[in-house]
Order: structure tokens, then sequence, then C-alpha cells
């Protein structure tokens, strides 16, 4: 235990401000897209008119990677027919996307067992259409995921179907009651594993996707890692650690986080927690990411960015901020770092995210990628750059 502390104390030194170093001094970690784990239940994605899109951000995550749930296919009739992968990110996943419920579970030779509602609207509501979807898939006995703020589990039309059917309903923001809840007591600056949160400069921005190639990519190099989900969409995934912070009441979202990182550290005795974003601290109709903060205290933030979004997502005439005005309010905010900045290269070409990067790290002093468009190599760089003890855990020693 005293080797493990030393080592963990010097991981977190950090070098501030520090450039990545030259890429060929990390080997880059081998990273699957839409990873699953052969023996989960299986599962079709309900994401009509959204996959690819802000709102279909569930499903899009989903297909990318889930432990939780072996996902067989895509409901979206925009793009019947088609790879889900190749729609997403321009590479085959073997995930077929179908026009309707009944055209998938016919397509399989046993029903599925699951139907996962892939979207998150703003409105956290289910539509009348998507409705008639989700009594469907209970008639053909599937179970029912659902991140909704409206529970499924409350609707009665919807839970005496489930009744009938003998099938459960999953709804992932149902919060436990408020006498189970905890309250921050500051036990989270006992965790001895490095904290590395990431945050965004708006919602749907892909820090849960950062953060999972991150973690995975960590791991692929004997570095531990354990990925603390905050949102519908990580839980559904899989992550063993977590709460959906927006559906649990403000004055326990910090000790909620706080309790999940604390249950992570002392289960898994990681040498890397890192703490998955929600929102912005910047946008006004958000608060999650100020919980995040206070109640994760990290050591270092990685900021996702998407330089072509010219509005907050949802709010038209609201503009997005730049990125070295979220560094300053972050730094600000808390006492922490930023240690580098990760692209959400929507409506960009290949050239514009290199010119991109090169602009932004020189203009801001730190590294700059892209984690899905670019080598994992320079991703494990950014964290490697800033806290060199990393490169000291026995796998990257040869490295």
């Amino acid at each position: 235990m005293e080797t493990k502390s030393d080592t963990v104390d010097t991981i977190r030194c950090p070098t501030k401000r520090a450039q990545a170093p030259p890429i060929t001094q990390i080997k880059p970690a081998s990273l699957t897209s839409g990873r699953q784990v052969p023996d989960s239940p299986t599962a079709v994605v309900y994401c009509e008119g959204n996959f690819a899109q802000i709102d279909g951000k569930t499903a899009n995550g989903l297909v990318r990677h889930s432990q939780a749930y072996r996902i067989l296919s895509v409901i979206d009739s925009t793009y019947r027919g088609q790879d889900s992968g190749s729609v997403l990110d321009d590479r085959m996943n073997q995930i077929p996307i179908f026009g309707h419920l009944e055209a998938a579970v016919a397509h399989e030779a046993v029903t599925p067992d699951t139907l996962i509602y892939g979207m998150a609207p703003s409105t956290g509501r289910l539509s009348t259409a998507d409705r008639g979807v989700i009594l469907k898939a209970i008639e053909l006995g599937m179970n029912i995921v659902s991140g909704l703020h409206e529970y499924l589990s409350d609707d009665s039309e919807i839970a005496n179907a489930a009744l009938g059917r003998n099938v459960t309903i999953r709804d992932i923001r149902k919060p436990k009651p408020s006498k189970d809840m905890r309250l921050f007591d500051g036990s989270v600056a006992r965790v001895k594993a490095l904290r590395i949160a990431v945050l965004g400069t708006d919602c749907a921005i892909g820090k849960r996707t950062t953060a999972t190639v991150l973690a995975r990519a960590l791991n692929a190099e004997g570095i531990k890692t354990v990925l603390v989900g905050t949102g519908q969409t990580g839980l559904m995934q899989g992550a063993k650690y977590g709460i959906a912070m927006d559906a649990v009441p403000p004055q326990f979202c910090c000790g909620e986080l706080e309790g999940a990182i604390v249950a992570a550290s002392e289960a898994e005795q990681p040498d890397v927690i890192l703490i998955e974003g929600q929102g912005a601290l910047s946008h006004p109709a958000f608060c999650t990411s100020a919980f995040i903060l206070r109640g994760s205290q990290p050591d270092a933030v990685i900021l996702q960015h998407a330089p072509k979004r010219a509005h907050r997502c949802d709010f038209p005439n609201m503009p997005m901020p730049s990125a070295s005005s979220e560094i300053e309010l972050i730094e600000a905010f808390a006492d922490t770092q930023v240690i580098g900045i990760t692209l959400n290269h929507e409506g960009m070409s290949d050239a514009e995210i290199t010119d991109t990067i090169a602009a932004q790290s020189q203009k801001l002093g730190l590294p700059v990628t892209d984690a899905l468009a670019r080598p994992t190599a320079h991703l494990l760089a950014m964290v490697v750059a800033t806290y060199p003890g990393l490169a000291q855990m026995p796998s990257m020693a040869a490295i």
C-alpha cells in the first residue's frame, strides 16, 4: 500500500500548462467503436428522426459504446437500410438502422430483450407517436429503458401494460427518495486517485464520448481508470458508478456525486477517476457543471468545444462562448486547472480540424486534439504531459 500511495502522490503533481509531448512517446490504444459485452441483454434503440443529431445523443452514444446492453439495431426511418456506424462516424459497426420497430424485431431470430428510448429531447417528455412505439414494444414482451424526465413507470397506461406482459421499465433519471440521498461531507478530498473532469462549452457537445475514449485508452495502457457517469446515457452504457445529476435535488447533487466517486475509489482502487461533464458552467440553463466541480473537486479539467457551433444547443439567440472564456470561468470558480482542449468536429472538414488544433493550441498554450478524428495517443499525451507520474506506471515505463 505504501508503494501505491507514493505513486499516486507523484501522479497528482501537475506540470502547469504543459504542451503535449511528441505522440511517438505514447503507444496509441486500439479502440473499437461500439464495444459490447456478448452476454449482455440485447436491445433495439429507438431514435426516430434524431439519429446522428444532437437530440439523438443517447442513441449515438450507445452504438459507439455499450457494456450494459448488446445493441442490435437502431430505429430511425430517416436512415432506414443504412449502417449506424457509417451514418454516425463513417465507420461500419454492423448495427443496422430500421424504419420501424416491427422491422427491427423481425430481423432477429429471437425478440430482443429491451427497447431503449434513445433520444434526449429538450422537453424531456414522450410524444404521442413515441408512446405508441413503447406500448408496441411492451406488447412484444420487451423491457423498456428510458432516460426521460417523464417517468414511464409512473404512467398508468404504460405501467399497466408492462405489468400485464411481465416486463420491466427502467427509468434512468428517476432518483431515489430524498431520505436516502447523501449530503456533501468533504470525503472526496481523501480519494487518492487523480480526478479529471471532462467539461464543455455547451450541452450535447461530446463530453461523455471524450471521457469514454480516454477511460478506455488509459486502461489499455495499464493505468487503472474508472469513469463516473453523471447523465442518463452514461448510465445506460453501463457506468458502474454515477448518478443522473439533473434528476437530483440541488441540495444533494454534490454529496451524491461525491459518494459515487468515493465508492469507486474504495471498491476499485483506481489510478485515475474521470468524471463525465454535463451542460456548461457558463450556460444559464444548467447548473450541473457547478455541482460537478464542487462535488468532485477535480485535480484537472479537459474542456470539450465545438468551434463551428454558432449558438448554444436549443438556444438560437444565445451565442457560444469561446474556449478561453470558459477556461477563465472554470479556473476562477474552482481550485483546478484546464489541461487541454478536445474538439467536437461538427461542421468541420479534416483540414479545418488540423488548422483549428494548431491555432487553438498556439492561442491557449494548451494541447488540443479531437478524441474521434485524431489518434487516441494525442489524448493520452495531453494527460501524461501534465501528470508525468502516470508514465511511471509499470506498463507505461516500457513505452
